[in-house]
Order: C-alpha cells, then structure tokens, then sequence
C-alpha cells in the first residue's frame, strides 16, 4: 500500500500549498467514483481530482482530461448547490489517518457566510466523500452511503452527525522523539517492520520494509535511527516523487524505494506522479465497468463462430470423401447381380484399382441393391454441392473472428466515449438491438485522438472502427501518411504531412504499436504507406483495409512516449 498516512500527509502539504485561497468555480462527476473541483488560484485554474474508488482512491490535481456525462449524478449537483463559488479557507490531514479535510466558505441565499468541510477519506474499499456542515457537524451528503448495518461505529447518512473512522492507539511517528521509537521496538517481538506498522499511525508495510531495508544490518538502535531520519527528511520537504517498475508491478512514494528493484522514474510533484500512476489503471477500469456487457458479447459471438468452423470442416472432411461414394455407386451398379435385398455389405472387385483389389461397400438392408446405388449417387452429387457452399462459409466465419478480434482489441485501449462508438456500430451491423429510449445524435462526428510529433507534425488515431473509416477515408489527405501495424488488429494513424522525417514516422509508428493488440509486445513491425494506397474493398467490415507500396519499420510501444506527444 503505497498511499498511507505518511503519503497522505505530503499530499495534503502540496496541495495546501497550492490550493488555499483559491475560488471552486466549477464541479464535474465524471464517473460514479470520481469528482473534478476546477479551482481558481493566483490566476491559475486548477482540476482537483478525488476519487473513492475502492482500488484507485486517492486526492490529486490532474492535468488529464475527463468526458462528463450528459446529466450530473445528484451528489455532483448536491456538491453545486453547497461549494460552487465558495473560498478554500483551508487544507489539513486528521491526524495521519488517510484523511483530507477541505474547508470551505461561502455564502447563503440570505447572504450570510456558511462554513462547508469536505471530508476525503481514503481508505480501499472504504473510501467515502463527505460533505459536512460545519456548524452543525452533521453530514449533507457523501458520494456513498453506509447505514447502521454495514457500519456498527457510524452512519454516513444525510442528516446525521459526522464521526470519524474509529482510532487505531497508534502512536503519530512526528511526534516521537528516538527514546520513544526504541521503547516501542521490541528485539524478540518479531519481524520489525510489522512491530513499526503496528505501533505508529500512518506507515504502510511498505514504507516499513524500506526503513529495515536501509537500517543495513537491524537492530533497535539501527532502525530507530533510520525511522527517524526518514521521517525528518519527509517533515523538512526534502521528497522524491517516485514510480519504480518491476517486471509484475508498479509502485510508488515519495521516496526512492531502494528495495524494490526495477525501473524508475522521478516526478516534480506528487500529483504528477499520481496522474502518470492512475493514467490508465483507473481509466481502463471505468471503461471495464461500463463495457462489460460489450465484451461479453463479443467473445460469445467469437466463440460461436470457432464452434461453427469446426462443424464445418467436419462438414467438409466428410463432403470430401464424395469421390468415395461415387466409387461405391458405380461399383454396386456394374455388380447389381451380386447383391440382394437385405445385405448389410458386398464385396467386389475395384475396377479402377490397378491390383484389382476387392473392397467391401456398406449397406441399406432395408433398400434393393438400385436403390443403394442411386443413395450413393445421391450422396456423392450433395457433398460435391456442398463443398462450395462450406468453403465460403468458412471464410466468413474466419472475417467474422477477425472482426471480433479488431473488436477486442479496440475495448482494451478505449475510453467511455469510444465504447458507445463501438456499441452503435454493431447496432448498424445488425448484431445488437437498438437500445430503447436512447436518441442518437444528429451528424455526430467522431473525435479523433490528437498527437504532435516532437518536430511539430499532427498525428491522428482513430481508436474504433468507426473513427479509423472517418480518419482514413474523410478526414486524411491523400498525400498523408498513413500507419498500421502489420497483420495485427490495431488503429489507423495517419501523420498529416507529405514528407514526413523519419523520426515522426517511428512516433507515429510507435502510437500504431501502441494502440494495438502487440501494445506489450516488442519490435512490432509497423507497415507505413500514403493514404492514396490505401483502399477498403466492397462489402468489407467497417476499420477493413487493404493496401500497397508500403515500408516497414520495427518499434517497442512506449507509454511515455504515448503521454508525451499526447496533444493537450
């Protein structure tokens, strides 16, 4: 757990410094988790984020950007009604619980100055937004309700008075001097870092494990010392905004964790550190949640299709055994003699063999032997039909599996707004029902993702199958070039220049890898061409292209990359 009280604590310093004083001149709920407080400051506008997302709750400002649903959920509007234009008198931490108390003034209809505190609590899957009228101490709203069942200690109900999460007896490490720290180590009690995590408020396990890790060799005295010299380097500002990233995970702290080992990158401040962390973590997913049902069918359609091509090369294996069956009819016919009504088999001489070797040939007992005959004949006559028709559908059945997959690959980099993409054209392909009540909007263009390579060129991505045909086909010029990964499902880019440098074509290259099904791959090749080259055939799937007089270039998708010519 990265975001423990310690954290919280540099948190809340950064944003105190940063944030008092300054006017909340608008309010967002992007999601049901998420709130975005814009806020006015020494001519600055600011996006606060807070979230109480059971996995990624945290308190930050971002400089990413969030699509608004079209009706405000009530506790945003509640949050209106309360906040919108009122001052940040302060910004303060409940002790080093992972708490964050906003305090706010404002004024009332009557004129009068009302005080409104805002209450961040981060705490898993027990994380809670509440907003509280500090005169009265009683709770206006939170984004999440708990009643007296959930919650035996309190109520997080309008209308009830706010209680703080209850006290764990930890000691706060800022106000402990080494003499304090040694008293509550014990050498004999077990392994120090959970004594250190049990005994003092505000420090995760894995700050714990850091503080052994640099005692060197531990024993009270050594870990002692260091705790305090980590702690005093954390009061004194001295941090280091940190990401380390191993070959499974990703962690981070306001300080180098040097026992986890693996790559790192330093951050300015705190929230750029958490806006890089949360950047597609807690994007994917909303969109995960939002796109379940999506996904489900699309794999269930693409599983239906792999059942039918294996029925139907069954189909095929037995329609190709027809030169067989015509064999068997023109035997029976040339040895009809032979063979009565009632045999099970006949064995005969095979003409065509040239050892004129015998063969045994299955049959009807219920049936004379002109009527077997003619059965085969018939039999031969339908599988050479039928070997057609299987092949064709086959093939069909193979687009179709292609077209999922283009499908699933799209879901895993999509946001909200491309997923309705998505569900309107599988509406259009007839493999959905239309949604009642649900008004489609007039002349809605898509919205391409835009990108600037580092010497100045635009690069668009098209990021479903409905922005990819827009990009290529409306919106690129026939001179531009055009990007995609070769023989993997993947977006459309295309970089808006005629002749474009070698390093822009490897950046937008870079982004096609990046958004396609190879994103975690390595040297993924990238096929470029202009989009004069570029053609979709009659009757192909909507995103379907085929193209010529392309080159190829290898990439490794960066996601730093990614964020760093994303276009603001």
């Amino acid at each position: 757990m990265s975001f423990d009280g310690i954290f919280t604590y540099c948190v809340q310093r950064e944003l105190k410094q940063e944030l008092e004083g300054g006017k909340i001149t608008k309010i967002h709920q992007p999601s049901k988790h998420d709130l975005i407080l814009q806020i006015r400051q020494k001519g600055q506008n600011y996006r606060l984020l807070i979230s109480n997302h059971p996995n990624f709750a945290r308190i930050h400002l971002t400089a990413s950007h969030y699509d608004n649903p079209q009706e405000p959920p009530m506790f945003c509007m509640v949050l209106r009604k309360h906040l919108e234009g009122s001052i940040i008198e302060e910004i303060s931490q409940v002790g080093l619980d992972r708490i964050v108390m906003l305090q706010m003034r404002s004024r009332n209809e009557l004129g009068d100055i009302t005080r409104k505190q805002l209450f961040v609590e981060i705490m898993g899957k027990h994380s809670n937004i509440i907003l509280v009228d500090q005169e009265k101490k009683m709770i206006i709203d939170s984004i999440k309700h708990v009643s007296a069942a959930v919650n035996r200690h309190r109520s997080v109900l309008p209308g009830h008075a706010y209680v703080f999460p209850p006290d764990q007896g930890k000691l706060n490490p800022f106000h402990a001097s080494e003499e304090t720290v040694l008293k509550k180590i014990d050498l004999f009690s077990g392994k120090f870092e959970k004594q250190i995590v049990d005994q003092f408020a505000g420090i995760s396990p894995l700050l714990a494990k850091e503080i052994v890790y640099r005692s060197g060799i531990a024993n009270k005295e050594s870990v002692a010392r260091t705790l305090m010299s980590v702690l005093n380097q954390i009061k004194s500002g001295s941090i280091v905004p940190q990401m380390t990233k191993t070959l499974n995970k990703e962690y981070f702290y306001i300080l180098p964790l040097e026992h986890v080992k693996g790559e790192r990158k330093t951050f300015s401040t705190i929230s750029e550190l958490l806006d890089r962390y949360f950047y597609s973590k807690a994007e994917r997913d909303r969109v995960k949640q939002q796109g379940q049902d999506l996904e489900r069918f699309i794999i269930n359609e693409r599983k239906k299709n792999e059942t039918k091509i294996q029925k139907l090369k069954h189909t095929l294996k037995e329609a190709e055994k027809a030169n067989t069956l015509q064999l068997y009819g023109e035997l029976l016919t040339a040895n009809m003699h032979a063979v009565k009504k009632g045999d099970k088999e006949v064995e005969v001489i095979n003409y065509y063999d040239e050892d004129g070797q015998k063969i045994k040939i299955p049959l009807d007992p219920l049936k004379t032997p002109s009527e077997n005959a003619q059965s085969y004949f018939q039999k031969y006559q339908k599988a050479k039909n039928s070997v057609l028709v299987v092949k064709s559908q086959i093939e069909k059945a193979e687009q179709e599996i292609e077209y999922f997959d283009r499908l699933l690959q799209q879901l895993e980099t999509a946001s909200p707004k491309d997923l309705e993409e998505i569900r309107e054209e599988l509406i259009e392909g007839g493999y959905l029902k239309k949604r009642a009540n649900i008004q489609k909007k007039k002349n809605a263009k898509p919205v391409l993702e835009a990108y600037l390579s580092s010497d100045g060129a635009e690069i668009l991505v098209g990021k479903n199958n409905k922005q990819n045909e827009y990009l290529t086909n409306r919106v690129a010029a026939r001179d531009d070039i055009w990007l995609h990964t070769k023989d993997i499902p993947g977006s459309h880019v295309v970089i808006r220049k005629k002749d474009p440098s070698e390093q822009t074509i490897l950046e937008a290259a870079n982004l096609a890898a990046y958004f396609s099904k190879a994103r975690q791959s390595s040297s993924v090749p990238v096929d470029y061409t202009k989009v004069r080259y570029v053609k979709k055939p009659n009757g192909a799937k909507p995103g379907f292209v085929i193209y010529e007089n392309q080159q190829t270039v290898y990439v490794t998708p960066d996601e730093e990359l990614v964020l760093k010519l994303k276009k603001q």
